[in-house]
């Protein structure tokens, strides 16, 4: 969940308007900085399902001769915003470290309410499944990461079976993600997208807690006022309470945006959230 003035907000943007966005600034800075080199962009804008914004970007290390594990990162925006230009920085960076990100775009508040959101993130993981592997990935090794809205999505596709796509996810990372947090702010946006939900519990990552979920890391600044870190707290100590895996990390002095920022080059030393994520995805995914 992120506020429509917050850096984020990108909503409808076309591709040349996105160049020209607070996010194509940060892609175009990331692009000047070294490192996070080798890595190329492999698919853009291949079609999931037939509305426009079913669409999604694929990114890898150049030259990989074995396949690689599987990120499927969902961006944040308050179910209202976003577009997946914006988040090459992101991709690269995670193509960097040994994996191939699939980068997809999701129907958006006002067009939709829930669950059309989190139906297409499943619409985009069967893709996954269908294709990764004729560019250079392995459909036996997905992990799904998210931030903010993102990562509400990531977690419910990865803990929710009704979805389809529950058992292919064998890993999860979330970044400052809404996983408990109900009541909803009357007018708000999460009231907005989720609010008309037959039963609210179902809009919840909490609610499927389950022993038997994908290893799971949470990632939250502890500075973050728009998500507070006890999302991370409370949903990581449901999973283990029932015996599952689940771990968080908290960045100090690191707010919701902080988080996503220091995926990119210029901004990387704000906290860990790079390493700590890649390092994870790689031991749980490794065979």
């Amino acid at each position: 969940m992120m506020s429509r003035r917050s850096l984020l907000s990108v909503a409808a943007l076309t591709p040349l308007a996105a160049a020209c966005s607070p996010l194509g600034a940060l892609n175009g800075l990331n692009r000047l900085t070294p490192g996070d080199g080798g890595v190329e962009q492999l698919v853009d804008g291949a079609a999931f399902g037939t509305d426009p914004r079913q669409k999604l970007d694929v990114w890898a290390p150049k030259g990989a001769n074995q396949k690689l594990p599987v990120i499927v990162f969902f961006y944040g925006g308050s179910w209202n915003s976003g577009l997946r230009q914006g988040y090459g920085f992101a991709a690269r960076a995670l193509a960097a470290r040994g994996f191939v990100v699939v980068v997809p775009d999701y129907r958006l508040v006002p067009q939709v309410r829930w669950p059309a959101f989190v139906e297409d993130g499943a619409a985009a993981m069967k893709w996954v499944a269908a294709n990764i592997a004729a560019h250079g990935g392995d459909p036996a090794r997905v992990a799904v990461m998210g931030h903010s809205a993102g990562a509400h999505i990531a977690l419910l596709l990865a803990f929710d079976r009704r979805w389809g796509v529950a058992d292919q996810i064998k890993a999860a990372v979330g970044l400052a993600g809404p996983y408990d947090f109900r009541p909803f702010v009357a007018g708000g946006a999460a009231d907005a997208a989720l609010g008309k939900a037959a039963d609210p519990n179902d809009t919840q990552p909490i609610h499927f807690a389950r022993a038997d979920a994908p290893p799971l890391l949470l990632l939250h600044g502890e500075t973050d006022t728009t998500v507070l870190p006890r999302n991370s707290q409370r949903l990581a100590n449901a999973v283990t309470d029932l015996g599952g895996r689940a771990e968080v990390r908290l960045y100090p002095d690191v707010g919701h945006i902080g988080i996503l920022l220091a995926l990119s080059k210029p901004f990387r030393g704000k906290a860990n959230a790079l390493t700590d994520a890649s390092n994870f995805l790689l031991r749980v995914l490794t065979p």
